[in-house]
């Protein structure tokens, strides 16, 4: 078998770049090999920021497992893959199981089979995250003064902790009843050669966050330090490193730290990084495309020679979108859940953010080009029209768009359900406040408040790739009763505890690591339909 499949093997020559190929696309467009990086970094220190940039183009690639996989996959496209199965995987983003959104088996769960493409491309795709920050950690002196090298050691510390954090709601049930339940390996910089040569064993979930938290931590210390400004959004900035922490405390419970981190986030954010939560007018056109919005705090990049866009339609915006070229003009795209699109009161400006249930665009939110393309690819009542095409050009094929990762809007909803959760504050003030000043000016917080902020992120962060973590640490299950679900082989009713809900290890990795045997990544038996409502 050739070593190419398994994560591990990353860890062995630098030749085995992100996504097990030889080349990656730098953010300034040039294809660079693992090994002029390395070269370049030994003679010149200062380009040490390959290795960091490394780290962002592991979000944003095109077929980084073809050579793993044996076969070409157009959902194969780094970090957006995942986004695309949780997507699916979950009860509030519907779409068709009809051949072209190449989702068919997260719909139906097959993608938890250890062999499956789609259970090698999640794993793949995460460990090539931690591969590429370990390389990072292990390049940079840990008690640097040097500003600039203490905010690349921070984007590796940060990113890795990044990747551990999904990593972990991937593959074990939540934080508070698992903490003894086994994870996933955790390789890092200090262990990656004895891993290879000897594998590495499942820690406990409590020692995963141990990693996570003290990664975050270091990235947290060291930006504070930095004098370093961030190019752009793909970087980690102090707001982004403390936002992800609050996102850690969250899935822990650990409310009185959630609250200090997101309140930090946003003091930050707004005070130092001159950020603002997207206002009602500009909520009530498509958009969610350009990190250059004053609400993104972080994202993936895109540029047009990226090879994810020249595929013309093996990116983000063909699946998901649906006012530009791609997949979703045939496989009709995403839809809401008609029981959450219910759930939106009317005066809400993000009601536009989908067709209403007679398949029309609420009046003011859609241009005259974007409803003739509605119109024209005749997209079914409830399909998102809340992403933007690329430059807002309707129709377009150059599908270049930016795809957020953390929105400022996020921070306040943190922070509301800490303070819902007894961590101080006022959690309606919170939530009342982002609401009727961003989003709906009517509105009123009812008083089961720990509901309705859920309510409210499922509504604000739909298609952000945020849903499936709510799922899986307030542990709802999924129930696709009465959603909407075209097909009635993907109407499920799966319980919270079900172990289809975890990811399986691959084979592959099963095979090639010693310190892991078949019982680490044990069969699930699929779900059955339910009736539907």
């Amino acid at each position: 078998m050739n070593v190419k499949y398994k994560f591990l093997s990353l860890f062995l020559a630098s030749a085995a770049f992100v996504g097990c190929q030889d080349m990656d696309l730098l953010p300034e467009g040039e294809f660079v090999t693992d090994k002029q990086k390395e070269d370049v970094a030994t003679q010149n220190p200062e380009r040490a920021q390959d290795k960091v940039n490394a780290i962002f183009a592991a979000f944003n690639q095109y077929m980084p497992n073809a050579s793993a996989l044996g076969a070409e996959r157009h959902n194969d496209i780094g970090y957006p893959t995942l986004m695309l199965a949780m997507s699916s995987n979950g009860h509030d983003e519907i779409s068709d199981n009809n051949g072209y959104n190449w989702t068919g088996y997260d719909l139906t769960f097959e993608d938890r089979q250890f062999s499956m493409n789609e259970c090698i491309m999640v794993w793949n795709n995460l460990y090539s995250i931690v591969f590429a920050a370990n390389k990072v950690v292990a390049a940079i002196d840990e008690k640097t003064e040097d500003s600039e090298e203490q905010f690349f050691l921070a984007q590796g510390h940060g990113a890795r902790g990044f990747a551990y954090w999904v990593l972990a709601q991937l593959y074990q049930f939540t934080y508070v009843d698992s903490k003894e339940l086994p994870c996933v390996p955790v390789i890092t910089d200090l262990n990656a050669e004895d891993a290879v040569t000897n594998g590495c064993p499942r820690s406990k979930v409590k020692d995963v966050y141990v990693q996570i938290e003290k990664d975050l931590n270091k990235a947290i210390d060291l930006l504070t330090k930095s004098k370093y400004k961030r190019g752009d959004k793909r970087y980690i900035s102090l707001s982004t490193a403390y936002g992800l922490r609050a996102r850690m405390y969250q899935t822990m419970a650990e409310w009185s730290k959630a609250l200090a981190d997101a309140k930090k986030a946003i003091e930050i954010a707004e005070d130092d990084e001159k950020l603002s939560i997207l206002s009602i007018t500009k909520a009530g056109k498509p958009g969610f495309n350009s990190s250059k919005e004053t609400n993104w705090m972080w994202g993936i990049l895109v540029k047009e020679k990226d090879g994810v866009v020249t595929s013309g339609i093996c990116n983000w915006p063909s699946h998901f979108g649906s006012l530009s070229y791609g997949y979703a003009n045939f496989s009709g795209g995403f839809q809401i859940s008609k029981k959450l699109y219910k759930e939106i009161k009317s005066e809400d400006v993000r009601k536009g953010w989908w067709l209403d249930s007679e398949g029309k665009s609420i009046e003011g939110y859609l241009d005259e080009a974007q409803i003739a393309f509605v119109e024209e690819n005749q997209y079914k009542p409830l399909t998102q029209v809340k992403f933007a095409p690329y430059n807002g050009v309707t129709g377009t094929s150059i599908n270049a768009s930016d795809i957020p990762l953390m929105r400022l809007e996020e921070m306040y909803l943190i922070k509301a359900e800490a303070e819902a959760n007894g961590a101080g504050g006022s959690a309606k003030e919170t939530l009342e406040g982002f609401i009727k000043n961003y989003r709906n000016e009517d509105y009123t917080a009812p008083a089961d408040i720990l509901n309705e902020i859920y309510l409210q992120r499922r509504i604000e962060f739909w298609g952000e790739g945020l849903a499936w973590f709510d799922i899986m640490r307030l542990k709802t299950g999924v129930d696709r009763r009465g959603c909407g679900y075209p097909n009635a082989s993907s109407v499920f009713k799966i319980e919270p505890t079900d172990n289809i809900l975890l990811w399986r290890i691959p084979e592959v990795e099963i095979q090639a690591n010693k310190a892991l045997t078949p019982d680490d990544s044990p069969a699930v038996t699929l779900p059955k339909p339910v009736a539907d409502i």
